[in-house]
């Protein structure tokens, strides 16, 4: 197949125009680059549709490709040089055929390449197109550092198999220290950190499978598997973690947690280190805290309309508690984070009580409690409002004593902000009076309810309009009828409504995401809130109220920002199911 072979197939299918593509057929000849990367370049075409049209030339079936249910022995059937030289790699393999998916199947070398490999592992050979973003996918499936690998095997002088379990093999204190600081094993763990901080993860986890330590990262919510390594590298690469930590190395049996610093990129970043003990080995989580994505500005947190000059307002307010809530990994630490730094001014002491501490912000005085000698939240708030306060953050309202100091100490001059476990903004104020606090306070201590989640912000770079289901147009009519009289008459979108998805792309890799953005629900104290206080809460009284208010709900919000074009319809309704 030529290229003006393809430009012909997709004139025909009305993929482009005669015009445009005579165009490109010019510019591949001047430039003398295959017309297929030009329309990639140029966003001219998708790249499904130009598979999809090269299998109708070919006879050769499109696939596309989940890297999850390629397993790590297909992968050795190719040498990674030879997959990215060819541009082809392995999809499944049995004792009779290889299947390999083929970015120009058309391509003689890469044909010759792949019959030779299949001959020598005396297997026949099935073929799919696949497209770029799918190729790129699996190729992160073969170790980014192989050649480390390998020489750590054979530095440590461990035979294959013999890290299947503890038990298996006796290694002494001295003989850990010396493998975790052999080169190889430094070059790992130092690879994997650079790597993660390059893909924007999270989160490291570092797993000891029964036959093999499994490397996973956390990238814009969602666990990916990066690497594959052999068991016996387990401890020795455990122990280097270990070391940079300062844990004790020849603990393995209960948890540890640690962190450590170091430049990736020219920039300070911190790991956060937490071990745990399993039957086959340490697993280690590494969480990356890297301040140039976790650390925001309250502009850039996703607060639209009513809610931001809410936010806006009760930041500016001189005393007074503003709660965050939501779940585990909803993102309440970083918007606690963009409203210290809103507050964090040379005329006002900030002081937080954190565990742990996340990030370390200049000109914030930040502690890290430690239960374990008597030293939590309640003990220190006590302490804190000795320190002459003007800001108090507070990492999490745990328990009874905790609210009670935080209310007092916002009722005697401090702004103080907080995080707590509730499904929405309205059940704020439940919860606080369900743990001890006077209902008669919350009225003079409370100033802002503020409820979030976390969804895929969608890539700019390859997100295009497309259709729903009616069920989904359904509930989106439903909830745009909720909203306050002031929000719908600014409400700029009409019938028909437009959503956007995103098929992935070289830019967002495949996923058709680029990082997250919060959804946001916003509730302020009121004299309407102070009088349902007084009377008995309930949270079909104060959603009434907050609907008076004018509050999106989470789902509001989300729909809004979909419709925007900045994340999914079907992920905002999957997040915001009970909203």
């Amino acid at each position: 197949m030529d290229d003006r072979q393809l430009i012909e197939a997709l004139i025909k299918k009305t993929l482009l125009s005669d015009e445009l593509g005579q165009k490109l057929l010019l510019e591949s000849k001047q430039t003398n680059r295959p017309v297929e990367d030009i329309l990639y370049i140029r966003r001219l075409a998708e790249e499904v549709s130009v598979a999809q049209v090269k299998s109708e030339i070919l006879g050769i079936p499109y696939k596309k490709i989940n890297p999850d249910d390629i397993k790590p022995e297909v992968i050795k059937f190719i040498p990674e040089e030879t997959a990215q030289n060819y541009g082809f790699v392995p999809l499944s393999a049995d004792k009779k055929i290889l299947v390999a998916g083929m970015l120009h199947p058309s391509d003689v070398r890469a044909q010759e390449a792949l019959r030779f490999i299949a001959k020598e592992n005396k297997l026949s050979l099935g073929v799919y197109i696949i497209t770029p973003s799918d190729f790129e996918l699996v190729l992160r499936k073969f170790s980014p550092y192989r050649s480390e690998v390998d020489e750590a095997v054979r530095s440590l002088n461990i035979k294959p198999g013999s890290g299947l379990t503890p038990s298996q093999r006796s290694v002494s204190v001295e003989e850990k220290g010396d493998a975790s600081e052999q080169a190889p094993i430094i070059k790992i763990v130092a690879s994997t950190l650079k790597l993660a901080v390059e893909e924007g993860a999270s989160d490291i986890h570092i797993e000891p499978q029964r036959t093999r330590v499994r490397i996973r990262f956390r990238i814009d919510g969602e666990l990916q598997e990066v690497n594959s390594l052999p068991l016996e590298l387990n401890q020795p690469i455990i122990s280097r973690v270990k070391i940079l930590s300062s844990l004790k190395i020849d603990e393995t049996r209960v948890p540890q947690d640690g962190r450590f610093r170091t430049v990736i990129f020219g920039r300070d970043i911190d790991f956060r280190v937490s071990t745990f003990p399993t039957p086959v080995g340490e697993k280690v989580a590494i969480r990356v805290l890297d301040p140039t994505v976790g650390l925001k500005g309250v502009n850039n947190l996703g607060l639209i309309g009513h809610s931001a000059e809410l936010v806006a307002e009760a930041v500016k307010k001189p005393f007074g508690m503003i709660l965050v809530s939501g779940p585990t990994g909803s993102g309440k630490t970083t918007t606690l984070y963009a409203l210290l730094q809103e507050l964090n001014k040379v005329e006002t002491n900030v002081l937080s009580l954190e565990d742990p501490v996340e990030y370390f912000v200049e000109g914030l005085n930040q502690s890290q409690v430690r239960p374990e000698i008597g030293y939590d939240f309640a003990s220190g708030l006590r302490q804190i409002v000795r320190q002459d306060p003007d800001v108090i953050m507070v990492g999490e309202i745990r328990d009874t004593e905790t609210a009670k100091l935080a209310v007092h100490a916002s009722l005697t001059g401090q702004v103080v902000l907080s995080t707590l476990h509730t499904n929405n903004a309205i059940s704020v104020v439940i919860r606080l009076i369900d743990m001890g606090v006077e209902p008669f306070l919350l009225p003079s201590s409370l100033n802002l309810m503020l409820s979030q989640r976390l969804v895929r912000r969608l890539c700019d770079n390859c997100k295009k309009p497309g259709s729903v289901s009616p069920e989904i147009i359904t509930i989106v009519k439903d909830e745009l009828a909720k909203l306050s009289p002031e929000a719908r008459n600014g409400l700029k979108y009409k019938e028909p409504y437009g959503f956007y998805h995103a098929p992935g792309c070289k830019v967002c890799k495949g996923k058709g995401a680029t990082g997250r953005i919060a959804l946001f629900e916003v509730l302020s104290m009121s004299r309407e809130i102070e009088n349902i206080i007084s009377s008995g809460p309930t949270e079909g009284k104060l959603y009434d109220e907050a609907r008076r208010q004018g509050m999106l709900t989470l789902r509001q919000d989300g729909i809004l920002k979909a419709l925007e074009g900045v994340v999914s319809i079907e992920e905002v309704l999957r997040e915001t199911a009970s909203s």
